[in-house]
C-alpha cells in the first residue's frame, strides 16, 4: 500500500545516532556509520526522528510500503534487549575514544593556597530534574550546557555560569523531551538571555536545536548565543 514513510538521506547523515533515540520502534540503525530504517514495517510514520536530526537527513515521502506492525515491532524490541551492547563504538564520531595531550606546567609551589568557589546558584541543575515553575528563573539569564562541556573547559565556572542560572543534559543519552520542557521555561518565566553551550561532536548540535525550537516556540524575542567548546577544551565559535 501506499503509506507515509521516513526517508534519509545518507549524503547528509553525520551518523550522531539521535534519531535512533527518539525512533520508539527501534525501526532506524547505524549502519557503516550513517542512519538507516532497516524495515518498513518498524516506521510508523509519526516522524518523532525528524525533529532531532541536526542535519535535516530525515524527510517523509509516499511510497508503496508495508503496513506498520506493532506486533512485529514489539518483537524486534524484545530481541534487540536481549542483543549485548557493542564493546566498540558505534559510528557516532562524538562515542569515537580520543587521547588528549595537555602541556604540563612546571611543579609550582605558591605561597597561598586558593581555593576556586563554584558559580552555581540553585539546586537541581539537570534539565529533567527542575521544575519550569522554579523561582531561580525569575528574571534569570539562562546558561543550558551540555553535560560534558564543563568537563572539557577548564574555566567554566568563571566564564560561562557566572551570574547565570545553569542547566545541564544530553539528548543523546537522556530519554526526555527537552523541547518541550525548554519551552514551558522560557514561555512561564521572564527569562533577560539564553546560552548554549555545546561540544563539538554532531551529537551535541541536538542541545542547540531543542533550544532553539524553543525559543521559536515560546514566541519571545530573548538575545541567544550558541558557544561551541572542542574537545581539546578551546571555544570555537562564540
Amino acid at each position: 500500500m501506499i503509506r507515509k514513510i521516513i526517508k534519509i538521506n545518507k549524503d547528509l547523515c553525520n551518523g550522531c545516532g539521535l534519531c535512533i533515540t527518539a525512533c520508539h520502534e527501534g525501526a532506524i540503525k547505524l549502519i557503516d556509520g550513517k542512519a538507516e530504517l532497516i524495515k518498513d514495517d518498524y516506521c510508523d510514520g509519526l516522524g518523532n526522528c525528524l525533529p532531532v536530526c541536526p542535519t535535516e537527513a530525515i524527510s517523509f515521502e509516499e511510497r508503496e510500503a508495508a503496513n506498520f506492525d506493532e506486533e512485529a515491532v514489539k518483537k524486534h524490541l524484545e530481541n534487540t534487549k536481549k542483543v549485548e551492547l557493542p564493546k566498540m563504538p558505534c559510528g557516532c564520531p562524538g562515542s569515537h575514544e580520543k587521547k588528549l595531550v595537555r602541556t604540563s606546567f612546571k611543579d609550582i609551589k605558591p605561597s597561598v593556597e586558593i581555593t576556586i568557589g563554584s558559580e552555581l546558584t540553585q539546586w537541581p541543575v539537570q534539565i529533567q530534574l527542575i521544575s519550569p515553575m522554579s523561582a531561580c528563573f525569575k528574571n534569570a539569564h539562562l546558561l543550558i550546557a551540555a553535560d560534558c562541556t564543563a568537563y572539557a573547559y577548564g574555566n567554566f565556572h568563571k566564564d560561562f555560569m557566572k551570574n547565570k542560572v545553569t542547566i545541564i543534559g544530553c539528548p543523546k543519552l537522556d530519554d526526555a523531551e527537552y523541547e518541550y520542557k525548554l519551552t514551558q521555561i522560557i514561555e512561564n518565566n521572564d527569562i533577560k538571555s539564553v546560552t548554549v553551550v555545546k561540544m563539538e561532536v554532531p551529537c551535541c548540535t541536538g542541545i542547540a536545536n531543542y533550544t532553539i525550537n524553543a525559543l521559536r516556540n515560546s514566541g519571545k524575542m530573548i538575545p541567544w548565543s550558541v558557544v561551541t567548546i572542542s574537545t581539546d577544551g578551546e571555544i570555537l565559535q562564540d
